[in-house]
């Protein structure tokens, strides 16, 4: 399952209403969740990027002096003090030194190729604003491209670039705290990445504010940290292929079209994150694809088409893919199966207030993944000794998800009357009962108390 201009190549489900008293409850349980969160989607807001501290001496840079000449004329090592006003852009940095500068003092682009190029190691760029950049994706033209190692780019706000920042074939990058505002025009396939890592390796992405780019990039990129982002109205929020042990952790994915999607990596781990409000239509919050050893712990995936899709994963016989007390809630589709699949674990996981818990598409089952102690709020067994632990196995069945995840064209009734009814039928009469779609044998009768969703190791 791939995004191609901004569309899913495999056709997913509509969001569908929830009926009856469920619908009620979940309404109700949104509005004060809204309420509380006080953003108008009901969504956290991020906080301000702040820029860093000025550093003391340093040589000034008026506003309107080359900035390209201040670079050549300083030793390395040298600290560029920024005055605030416009600076002149399409700059090579050549060797090391630190450039600090106001939000106030912007580096400008003519318009032609990235703005600022960092050609050297052991540069710092700190605090100012970079304002555009050539309009060439073939020459990844970027407000700014990383070349050399062990760089920091903190507290910068970066604005009207096609790429944002991109940064290959390092190591040691440290991205902190910085502002990436994309274009935001409709067409994901105009739009450039708002980040780009490209055979980066030992970097860290944290605390940085991403909206309306296309994604935020990881390929080839083993090794790196993703911490504590808020990437918002894109496309993929962090797209990992090839990178196999980068580790995500804290960051809020909100109103993208796929929140994380693995392709083709191993050893990810996917631990406290928010993925919510993923594109209404197609959308995802975690996706899988031949991806092996993930990790996916104490995230919380909201108000999503599809929680976590699951495509042929793991592919080595050797793998397994765990899924450990996350909170899968609100959605269309809690989790979806490609097909059947087998070597992933769920456990200790709240599935709540979703339109189908588990599906799977093309008439498969899920019963050879392993399932022990989540809630699922649709369970209707009962606890006669009180450990909180159903005495019966929760195997559920439903004609209509059966006949839906089998048959493409009749998703058009879901939520109707005509398959309400089909599934009373198939309740009803056991020669049309539905086959079980997987079995937990130690359900939760109560919603497991998980801290809330914070950010740690």
């Amino acid at each position: 399952m791939e995004v191609r201009n901004g569309r899913r190549q495999v056709a997913g489900p509509r969001l569908r209403t929830l009926t009856g008293f469920r619908t009620l409850a979940a309404g109700a349980w949104l509005v004060l969740f809204t309420t509380a969160a006080g953003g108008a989607d009901g969504l956290p807001r991020p906080f301000a990027t702040q820029p860093p501290a000025r550093p003391e001496g340093g040589i000034d840079v008026p506003a309107g002096a080359s900035l390209r000449q201040a670079v050549a004329n300083v030793p390395a090592g040298a600290v560029l003090i920024l005055a605030p006003g416009d600076h002149a852009g399409s700059v090579v940095i050549d060797k090391p030194l630190s450039i600090w500068g106001p939000r106030t003092a912007v580096v400008r682009s003519d318009g032609h190729g990235t703005n600022i190029e960092v050609a050297a190691p052991g540069v710092q760029l700190l605090g100012f604003s970079i304002v555009g950049s050539g309009d060439r994706f073939e020459e990844t033209d970027a407000g700014v491209h990383v070349r050399g190692d062990d760089v920091l780019l903190q507290g910068l706000r970066i604005t009207e670039a096609l790429f944002g920042v991109a940064a290959s074939g390092v190591h040691r990058a440290r991205i902190l705290d910085n502002e990436v505002v994309g274009s935001g025009v409709d067409d994901y396939g105009l739009r450039g990445d708002a980040m780009r890592l490209w055979e980066v390796r030992d970097s860290v992405l944290k605390g940085n504010h991403v909206i309306g780019g296309r994604d935020v990039v990881v390929w080839y990129s083993p090794g790196n940290r993703i911490e504590d982002n808020v990437v918002e109205r894109g496309r993929y929020g962090t797209h990992f292929m090839y990178s196999s042990g980068n580790h995500v952790s804290g960051n809020s994915y909100l109103n993208d079209m796929v929140g994380v999607f693995v392709m083709y990596c191993d050893d990810i781990a996917i631990v406290d994150n928010l993925i919510a409000a993923a594109d209404p239509g197609e959308g995802m919050g975690l996706g899988l694809k031949e991806a092996g050893n993930v990790r996916v712990s104490r995230n919380r995936f909201l108000r999503n088409p599809i929680g976590i899709y699951i495509d042929k994963s793991p592919i080595q016989i050797n793998h397994e893919n765990a899924f450990t007390g996350n909170a899968i809630e609100f959605c269309d589709t809690g989790v979806m199966f490609h097909s059947s699949e087998s070597r992933n674990v769920f456990r200790d996981n709240t599935f709540n207030g979703n339109a189908y818990s588990v599906r799977v598409d093309g008439n498969g089952d899920a019963r050879n993944v392993r399932w022990a102690g989540n809630y699922f709020d649709d369970y209707a067994g009962f606890d006669l000794d009180g450990d909180g632990i159903g005495d019966v196995p929760h195997e559920p069945r439903s004609m209509a998800n059966q006949i839906t995840s089998s048959r493409e064209q009749f998703r058009f009734f879901r939520g109707t009357p005509a398959l309400g009814l089909l599934e009373v039928v198939g309740r009803v009469l056991p020669v049309l009962a539905p086959k079980v779609l997987f079995t937990d044998p130690t359900p939760r009768l109560h919603r497991p108390v998980f801290a809330e969703v914070h950010h740690e190791d």
